[in-house]
């Protein structure tokens, strides 16, 4: 115990602005991960690019296959195992000399190393707006982002995979109302739902985007090329969310005027409507104003709502806002498909709202409207630095939350699905300098499997292939990158976790909550019965429940892991079902919960802090603790640091009858040299427990080193093969047999085996 206490590093106590920390420096024992560019071999054993078409849209576009899923042109079903990616954005190539970035990347290698990963969907989040509004005319979008959205579905379209395109993001947009004449004062948040000339504007990029013909298409224009499969209208905005009616004067009484006129319509004159109200909310306004001031964002929550009486007048703007948002998507889409031509799928928006458990439906209805429902959410624990947004520096302070442990309700995949209509996470990431990540490839593959979850996009992709260490900007080497997927225990796990969920290995459940609402219920933002809030609690906040609903509270958020959570609009709360002994899945102490799918095939504990799958095909366990799991076919013993492994049968057997079957097991890393700290800080007022960063280290990364002994009911298997991070043969090694299974102790420095 006292070596290892001399080995762990010098142990100090300090209270330094107002921070008590007492620790020991931790440095990651392991093995070092920086694996040479991928050769593409044929020899490789583990290339699932077979997985893919010949080329994305041979068969004609993707489309719906009516039930809430995806379909190739052919008719054919198809799941897709995704990615954010930003690889050769800028042409010219700007050379940066910083720690880690390379020589320009060949986006056609990077196609073939994703593909060869399992992944057959790329989503670009782009920025078509005008780069320079000082001297740019306000409908001339930007070019270079334009070529290269072009350019990257070309790419993508020849190793089988297909593109989201997101072309506008308002937070991103800069622009000049001297120039432009226009009167936004920079603020661009709401805009394009009600703004006429943002969105005339924004129509004309788009013109520029689908109808050019483009050498990197083969002369065709991207409204002709079936490899773009999905078309998001714009990124992170909605006007129920803080910012999303941060409006200039002009821009707002544009908007109130549009209720005054929204208000006629529904009431014959706004006179007739402030009787209806009990109020008059014009107050300074002149008498003929033809406006009606909006209350703000804070009146519609349940903190804005419990201080007042239930209003009419927010219920109608509640209204308001949701059918201006429901019709700008509408028109855009017929936008795109009558007057562009391109019959793309379209997604309206993906942003969350200022309150989850009373606008969060009403967010989801306004996108359900067009194709695609999408959000963006992120797994991430606090983090505390100046440059916390984009950057981790020594000095930062972190806390890392786990699926497995406390924060497991917090799970990105835990939504609430409109019926017939696919779902899709457009971002999402375990984000660093959390030290959890190594269990979300698994999570992802297993939960979107059980949920029916069609699309989750890893976010960020910035190189060809591996990511090592680099700074954050490129050139300030004090710093290490934030938003890093392409790191050994995130796409390191892709091959298994893209396989299982793409050939479905694990099953689908059936729904155990199917909530129906109506659109007067979400008006005037009554409860839901489920919310996807970690804080939602059924019996706190469900007091709010329509007066018909068939539950007398709400349901709690477990179920989110026992199946799928479904919605149905416009309809009555009185219809809502939740499958009879849901219950029975939830195993609730004071330890902590243990819930089992209703498939059976998965169980989460965070009593043991363990994870685990179970099909014929596929078997695998996230384990933070030391012990032994043992499946129907195969067993886990982890006697080391915290681990990811999965067993999967290549050939598509059972496990107990395969020829061949991946072994893939993953630890955690950290940049070399990375030393950190156990630390007390305080967040908001309380103390929390997380960790300091003494040294961002550098490149490779630092891998730790497994102790972890599978078994399998496999006794044909006879050959063991150690394989490199490519999926090439480096090693080969025996094979115990003992009690009618097969066992190998995983061997260091590697992420896969293979048994034939």
């Amino acid at each position: 115990m006292i070596g290892n206490f001399l080995k762990s590093g010098a142990w100090i106590c300090w209270v330094l602005f107002g921070v008590t920390a007492c620790y020991g420096e931790k440095l990651i024992s392991g093995w070092d991960f920086d694996p040479d560019p991928d050769p593409f071999d044929e020899s490789s054993l583990l290339d699932l690019r077979y997985l893919n078409e010949d080329q994305a849209g041979e068969t004609g576009w993707v489309n719906l296959d009516g039930q809430g899923g995806f379909q190739l042109g052919n008719g054919e079903p198809v799941r897709f195992w995704a990615v954010n990616t930003g690889v050769l954005r800028r042409v010219p190539y700007r050379q940066r000399k910083g720690l880690g970035w390379r020589d320009p990347e060949d986006i056609d290698r990077h196609a073939r190393w994703l593909a060869k990963r399992g992944v057959n969907m790329v989503r670009l989040h782009a920025f078509i707006e005008p780069s320079d509004p000082a001297s740019d005319d306000l409908d001339s979008p930007n070019r270079e982002e334009i070529e290269w959205i072009w350019r990257t579905v070309a790419a993508m379209k020849k190793a089988g995979i297909y593109t989201t395109v997101s072309p506008y993001w308002a937070h991103h947009m800069k622009s000049e109302d001297a120039a432009w004449g226009t009167d936004w004062e920079g603020r661009h948040g709401g805009l394009l739902f009600f703004d006429e000339t943002m969105q005339a504007s924004y129509k004309q990029w788009l013109r520029v985007l689908f109808k050019t013909p483009s050498e990197e298409l083969g002369g065709k224009t991207l409204a002709e090329e079936p490899a773009l499969a999905i078309f998001q209208i714009q990124n992170e905005d909605s006007f129920l969310w803080w910012t999303g009616t941060d409006f200039a004067d002009g821009p707002r009484a544009r908007l109130e005027k549009k209720f005054f006129q929204w208000t006629q319509r529904k009431y014959g004159d706004v006179r007739t409507a402030i009787e209806a109200w009990g109020e008059d909310p014009r107050g300074e306004l002149p008498a003929a104003s033809e406006r009606i001031p909006l209350a703000k964002t804070f009146e519609l929550t349940r903190s804005g709502k419990s201080s007042q009486t239930q209003s009419k007048r927010l219920e109608d703007q509640t209204q308001f806002y949701v059918e201006t948002m429901v019709s700008f998507n509408l028109e855009l889409a017929r936008f795109l498909r009558e007057e562009l031509g391109c019959p793309v799928l379209v997604n309206s928006g993906n942003w969350k709202t200022a309150d989850v458990v009373y606008l969060e439906d009403l967010e989801r209805y306004s996108n359900s409207h067009t194709d695609v429902v999408a959000v963006n959410r992120y797994f991430s624990g606090l983090h505390q630095g100046d440059k916390r947004g984009w950057a981790i520096e020594a000095g930062d302070r972190f806390t890392s939350p786990s699926v497995l442990k406390e924060h497991s309700l917090s799970l990105p995949l835990a939504l609430k699905q409109v019926e017939g209509k696919p779902m899709i996470i457009t971002e999402s990431a375990w984000v660093q300098p959390m030290d959890t990540s190594l269990e979300s490839p698994l999570l992802v593959s297993a939960y979107s499997s059980l949920t029916g979850v069609d699309i989750y996009y890893w976010f960020n992709v910035m190189t060809e292939g591996f990511e090592p260490p680099r700074s954050a900007n490129g050139f300030d080497l004090s710093t290490q990158a934030k938003w890093v997927t392409m790191v050994p225990e995130v796409s390191g796990q892709w091959s298994a976790a893209a396989l299982i969920y793409r050939k479905g290995f694990l099953d689908t459940g059936k729904p155990v909550v199917q909530e129906h609402r109506s659109l007067k219920g979400m008006w005037q933002r009554l409860s839901p019965v489920i919310a996807e809030s970690s804080s939602y609690d059924p019996n706190r906040d469900s007091g709010n429940l329509a007066p018909n609903s068939s539950l007398a509270k709400g349901i709690d958020p477990w179920a989110f892991f026992v199946g799928p959570v479904s919605l149905r609009f416009d309809s009555s709360e009185k219809w809502t079902r939740v499958l009879e002994g849901l219950d029975t899945y939830i195993d609730k102490s004071e330890d902590g919960v243990v819930v089992t799918s209703v498939t059976g095939q998965l169980k989460l504990d965070t009593v043991n802090e363990r994870f685990s799958f179970d099909s014929p095909q596929a078997q695998g366990v996230i384990h933070y603790r030391t012990g032994k799991t043992k499946l129907s076919s195969v067993s886990f013993e982890n006697a080391g640091p915290p681990v990811s492994a999965s067993v999967v049968a290549l050939d598509g057997r059972a496990i107990e009858h395969s020829k061949e079957v991946l072994l893939q097991v993953a630890t955690q890393s950290r940049p070399s040299g990375w030393t950190e700290v156990d630390v007390r800080f305080e967040v908001d007022g309380k103390e929390t427990e997380g960790k300091e960063i003494l040294n961002i280290g550098s490149a490779p990364w630092r891998v730790e080193t497994a102790d972890l002994r599978i078994s399998l009911n496999n006794t044909s298997l006879s050959l063991c093969y150690v394989l490199d991070a490519n999926g090439m043969v480096v090693d080969e090694i025996p094979l115990e047999r003992r009690n009618g299974m097969v066992s190998v102790s995983f061997p260091p420095g590697t992420l896969y085996v293979v048994l034939k």
